[in-house]
């Protein structure tokens, strides 16, 4: 089972630089905040396809370990 930690690390991985906020305990269900200047001049599904390809597969199919993520990106203020 997935934890908010585990998420956090893999974004962190791809946005070393970012503000990353991490909520959700049940294993499944999370909501992720990604504030990263590499985010600047990208529209919100740009961002959100960087962040899901940082997450390296976790959410694919079926198998996929998170199953729900509200996720929230943008550049910083």
């Amino acid at each position: 089972m997935i934890q908010a930690q585990d998420i956090e690390n893999l974004l962190r991985e791809s946005f070393p630089k970012a503000k990353i906020s991490v909520q959700g305990d049940d294993g499944a269900h999370f909501a992720a905040e990604v504030v990263d200047e590499s985010f600047r001049g990208m529209n919100r599904v740009q961002q959100q396809r960087a962040v899901y390809a940082a997450l390296k597969g976790k959410m694919d199919g079926a198998q996929g370990e998170l199953h729900a993520l509200a996720l929230t990106t943008r550049a910083p203020d």
